[in-house]
């Protein structure tokens, strides 16, 4: 497989990193393919950065993306995965602390047969108790979770076959996730140890919130992988429970009746009603979600992020 690679690159407020980082690549893609290509998205910088990218892209090499606002990293990336004409995709970040002289190793597992080659920031030069702990912590849950086992979720250095993420339409933070979906998919993935540096200029945009954000996404990424194409089994497992719970409720409440001359208006009956209320509604909710659902997978309508700018972009 003669490998083509797209870089992609989110930028959010990183001006002083920018001039560097275009340099270093460029000694980097002198090892690449003659059409390698690297797509920075500005994602709303209000920092000058958009001015330093304009510059950078009188290089025909480099392409920029200009979002209209801030939507996100996660948008940026998708974004930029969208405008990527390579047949593999290389993520990463623009604040220097991912070494792009890695790109070539992570570039070698793909050639190797791997499908996605995941950097692992072993020895990271962050804050212990603010990033790292907290990224130790989330990504144990993660590969609890999801069965996919990495050390490094949240490094952005990465490369994937371009089949497996081109598709892919994902909001909030998931783009940690990405390594799940490929598997979900049948992807192959290798991790690979990653240099890490320090962030000398800028400031970082993580903070210990994130970790939230992150368990709240884990658990729509497991419903997502478990029961997508499903959902009923979710709704309906949770209706058939209440409905059996609300008869149970019910017999004993006449046999109580029947036999124990008991009330018929006790707090069980109404229990017994709540219940069967509530595994009604859970049914047709679940037939509602599958309905979605198939909206949703056959039509593969997804959101628009406006994009306000394009250079050396190519309809």
């Amino acid at each position: 497989m003669e490998i083509r690679p797209s870089i992609v690159i989110p930028v959010y407020n990183e001006k002083d990193n920018l001039g560097q980082l275009a340099e270093e690549l460029k000694k980097v893609m002198e090892r690449l393919h003659p059409e390698t290509e690297v797509i920075f998205v500005d994602d709303g910088s209000n920092d000058g950065s958009t001015g330093v990218l304009k510059e950078i892209a009188e290089d025909g090499r480099f392409r920029v993306l200009v979002h209209g606002r801030n939507y996100g990293q996660t948008a940026a990336l998708m974004t930029g995965i969208g405008q990527a004409s390579g047949n593999v995709v290389v993520t990463m970040d623009a604040d220097l602390q991912n070494d792009p002289a890695d790109i070539p190793m992570l570039l070698a597992g793909i050639e190797d047969g791997c499908d996605v080659v995941s950097g692992w920031r072993r020895n990271r030069r962050d804050a212990f108790f603010s990033r790292r702990l907290p990224s130790m912590i989330a990504n144990m849950k993660i590969s609890w979770f999801t069965g996919v086992k990495l050390h490094d979720y949240g490094c952005t250095l990465k490369a994937y076959r371009s089949e497996f993420i081109k598709n892919l339409s994902l909001q909030g933070e998931m783009h940690r996730f990405i390594p799940v979906y490929c598997r979900w998919q049948g992807a192959e993935i290798k991790e690979t140890e990653v240099n890490h540096r320090r962030r000398i200029h800028g400031k970082s945009k993580y903070s210990i919130n994130r970790v939230f954000k992150v368990m709240l996404d884990l658990a729509v990424v497991k419903f997502l992988m478990s029961y997508l194409g499903k959902p009923i089994y979710v709704f309906g497992g949770m209706a058939i429970a209440s409905l059996a719970g609300g008869t149970v409720v019910t017999v004993y409440v006449i046999v109580r009746k029947v036999f124990m001359q008991g009330e018929w208006l006790s707090p069980l009956f109404f229990i017994g009603i709540l219940l069967w209320t509530f595994g009604v509604t859970c049914f047709l909710l679940g037939l509602l979600a599958e309905v979605v659902v198939r909206l949703y997978l056959e039509t593969g309508r997804h959101p628009v992020r406006r994009v306000r700018e394009k250079i050396n972009i190519t309809e």
